[in-house]
This record gives C-alpha cells, structure tokens and sequence, in this order.
C-alpha cells in the first residue's frame, strides 16, 4: 500500500472530515458560495442553486474522456506518478477541494464557514498561475457556482479526488473506507458531477490520503485514468501560520515537481497566506508554475 507521509496538520485534515468537531471560522473570511446547499439527491444542481449548462452531444463522451490529459487504456491497471521529468523549469500546483458529509453538516449547523477558498482563486486568476483542482464530486455539489468558476478560467484544470473523500484502502488515517465493490462508482460518480462543467477535465484522479494498494488501483482500471501522488507535500491542513507552509514546499520543490495544497478554508486556513510567497520563491528559483498535463509533458496537452 502507497501511503504519503503526511505533517501532522495534514492528518488532522484528513481525520477532520470524518469528525463533527466545531470549527471556529475567521471573521475576516467570507463564505465562497452564499446560497450554497446541501443537495440530498447527489444532483450537481439541485432547485434553487446555480445549474450547469448541458453538455454537449458531440464529441461523444468516451471520445472525449480518451483524449483528456492523464487518459491511459481502459481496463489497465492505472499508472502512478509523483513528478514529471525533472529537465525545465515547471512545477504543478495543485490543490484538492475535499468536502465529506461531516464537513457538509458543519457548514448546515454554522460550525464552518466555507470550505472554498475564494482568495486562493482570487490570487491565482490575478497573477495568471496556472493551476490543477482535484475536486470531489461533493463539493461541486456544494459550491456549484465555484466550479463554473474554475472551469471557465483557460489557465486551470479539473481532476478526480473521489466523491465523497472516503479511504479507497483500510488504515488510511482514519477516514472511513468504501467497501471495494464501490471503488469504481465512487470514483466514477465523480467524473459524471464535473462533466457537465466543460472547460479543461482531465483523467487524472488523486486518492484521499493519497492512500492506495493494488486492489484501490485495480478498481480504477475502467475509467482509464492516471493517478497522481506528489513529491511535495505542503502540510497546509490546520496549519496555524503559513511559514511553515512555505518551507515546506520552497525546501523540496524542483522542476517537475507536483505539489500538493488545499482550497478548503476552514480545515487549510493559512494557505491563502502562504501560496504569495510560496509563488515569489518559485520565481526566485527560476520555477515557472504550470498545469500538471503540462508538467507530466502529456502529448495531448501540445
């Protein structure tokens, strides 16, 4: 079993989303999506929240999918990559969007605010960084008018976190686990939520905890799918000042690296802070932040 080694703070994240533990938010933060909900149905847009448009007849579906960045043969074991090649100057920053059923009843119960961190966009769309989201199929759900966001941005890409951030594996730092007969829907769902969304998808797919073993692996083969780990974890779950933040990823970071941060907020509530300084040392490095098809040097992506 591949498991990352994790901060301490990113393990609090990780067991986080399976806690009902209130959560107290800044008062200087603003919820992402104001007329967010929790849909019971597992619909991208239930009545009353912002619906994405329909997709499109052609190209069809599977042909799309098999041209995406990250596509690999259907029915194959899936490969898995921490970097891309270490010549050049690029580095990918990518940010997981997590959102679980506990994390949704915070947000109904007000113990968090948002777990959409609308200044990372902010910043990332300001200074024109490319970046990849690894998004699971519940917040989408939740914060439908962020993902138009996301998709619409030419510079961004979408990929697969699961859809509802469960273990695909046992003993993965305490979050509950999908038996295997779900493994493939799981992540399937997932690609069905962001779909509709159009703008850059990819076949890429990151499992929570970054926990997995071959069973977890095997169960992605229908999809046809990359996995993606990384070679630098920023540890910005929980962290409490963004120093750190930035030490560990400026520490470790070289070309072709995949990093690894959080738009969550409420459970990364300094990475807003740290990602200004984490890009000026990237520059300062001669590191040229780019999407991860373009980092893992895809063919598709020239």
């Amino acid at each position: 079993m591949k498991k990352s080694h994790l901060s301490v703070g990113a393990v609090v994240a990780l067991v986080a989303g399976i806690t009902l533990l209130a959560v107290s938010a800044s008062p200087t933060r603003q919820a992402a999506d104001a007329d967010f909900v929790v849909p019971s149905t597992g619909q991208v847009s239930p009545a009353g929240t912002a619906r994405p448009p329909t997709a499109g007849a052609t190209p069809s579906a599977a042909d799309r999918d098999a041209a995406a960045p990250g596509a690999t043969r259907v029915g194959s074991r899936p490969p898995v990559v921490d970097h891309g090649p270490r010549s050049g100057n690029l580095v990918a920053l990518t940010f997981d969007a997590d959102m679980t059923d506990a994390m949704r009843y915070q947000l109904r119960t007000g113990a968090a605010k948002s777990y959409a961190n609308i200044k990372i966009i902010d910043l990332l769309e300001r200074e024109q960084v490319p970046a990849t989201f690894f998004l699971t199929g519940k917040w989408v759900e939740q914060y439908p008018k962020v993902t138009r966001r996301l998709a619409d941005n030419p510079r961004f890409e979408l990929a697969n976190h699961t859809y509802g951030h469960h273990a695909f594996v046992r003993d993965c730092y305490q979050l509950p686990h999908l038996p295997a007969r779900e493994l493939t829907a799981d992540a399937g769902r997932t690609f069905e939520v962001v779909a509709p969304y159009g703008g850059r998808q990819t076949r890429y797919f990151r499992f929570p905890g970054l926990c997995h073993d071959k069973a977890a692996l095997d169960a992605l083969a229908p999809l046809g799918v990359t996995v993606v780990d990384g070679d630098v974890i920023s540890g910005d779950p929980f962290a409490t000042a963004w120093r750190p933040i930035v030490r560990a990823v400026l520490d470790k970071v070289r070309a072709g690296s995949v990093v690894v941060l959080h738009v969550t907020e409420e459970n990364a509530p300094m990475t807003d802070e740290a990602l200004p300084h984490i890009l000026a040392g990237l520059a300062e490095r001669g590191l040229t932040p780019a999407t991860l098809s373009e980092v893992l040097a895809d063919d598709r992506t020239r």
